[in-house]
């Protein structure tokens, strides 16, 4: 597939698209967010000339996270745990396909197959057209404070038993010794370094790719091979989201706020956990996700011991 080429032609002919205002935006006096986003777009460009190799085209499967607004001329590729569920609520109501406040879309309904159409559903002319009259878009989070996320949302807290029968009982049933028959059948209590343990396993590899929830944000939405126009992120998530929803001609539509105090307790909880693991493990998944920190321009959280 084309990614790389930029019209700034209207797809539909209805207007002004997402593409050709953020276009105009750069080509003014930019205002200060405008500018910060403009400059993450530069340092992900830079990034991915310094860090990548040529590498081979785009297939389909790889655009499987990228889903389609044709009505607002949006391509959004979700990272689980960093507001996905939000985006595709809010996805759902520009699109009409759900109530106009995205809050009162159920969040397993905003996980539904098929409701969101997916960029892979497309032929490869459709999708190199979409691609350059589109609004792409991506928003990503520390890697670290997302893979605590994944841990305590899927291995760790009650609602996470279907995540526990398939994951957590396979990390038991391999990396700890003597297990009980109820963890063996259940996977419910696996700990927090049992679970690095898994993820820098080699067999974990082998059998195929990581799950959605801790891949690296990078192999779900390739972004040095996609021309992403915003890069959002979870720590800036108000005022990214709210950028994003201007563009898209929707800014009275209001994004859904987490609870007050959620990502101080959230980068807190990533404290703790990491706190426990020793500087040898933490080297060595750092080394697993080095490329989400390069490409994201994050810096390494003051809590590790790499040295």
């Amino acid at each position: 597939f084309e990614s790389s080429a930029v019209s700034t032609s209207w797809f539909g002919g209805k207007g002004r698209s997402p593409l050709q205002m953020l276009y105009d935006l750069d080509q003014g006096p930019r205002s200060a967010l405008a500018e910060v986003h403009w400059q993450r777009r530069e340092l992900l460009r830079r990034a991915c000339s310094r860090h990548t190799r040529r590498q081979r085209l785009l297939r389909p499967e790889d655009l499987r996270h990228v889903l389609v607004d044709d009505a607002r001329g949006l391509l959004y590729c979700y990272v689980p745990k960093v507001a996905c569920t939000n985006w595709k609520r809010v996805l759902l109501a520009l699109s009409g396909r759900g109530p106009s406040d995205p809050r009162a879309i159920p969040a397993p309904e905003a996980h539904a197959p098929g409701l969101l159409p997916s960029l892979a559903d497309f032929s490869p002319a459709e999708v190199n057209r979409r691609l350059r009259a589109y609004l792409a878009f991506l928003f990503v989070r520390e890697p670290f404070e997302r893979l605590a996320s994944a841990y305590r949302n899927k291995l760790q807290r009650p609602w996470g038993a279907a995540f526990q029968r398939r994951f957590g009982t396979d990390i038991v049933r391999r990396l700890r010794p003597r297990p009980s028959p109820d963890a063996l059948a259940r996977g419910h209590d696996v700990r927090f370094s049992e679970f690095l343990a898994y993820l820098l396993d080699p067999r974990t590899r082998r059998d195929g790719p990581l799950n959605e929830h801790w891949e690296r944000a990078h192999a779900l939405c390739h972004p040095c091979r996609l021309r992403y126009d915003v890069v959002g992120k979870f720590e800036t998530l108000a005022e990214d989201a709210a950028f994003v929803l201007g563009l898209a001609g929707a800014p009275g539509l209001r994004f859904p706020e987490p609870p007050p105090g959620a990502r101080a307790a959230a980068r807190d909880r990533a404290e703790r956990l990491f706190r426990d693991i020793s500087p040898f493990y933490q080297r060595r998944l750092f080394g697993l996700y080095k490329m989400d920190f390069l490409l994201f321009n994050y810096s390494v959280p003051s809590y590790l011991r790499l040295r």
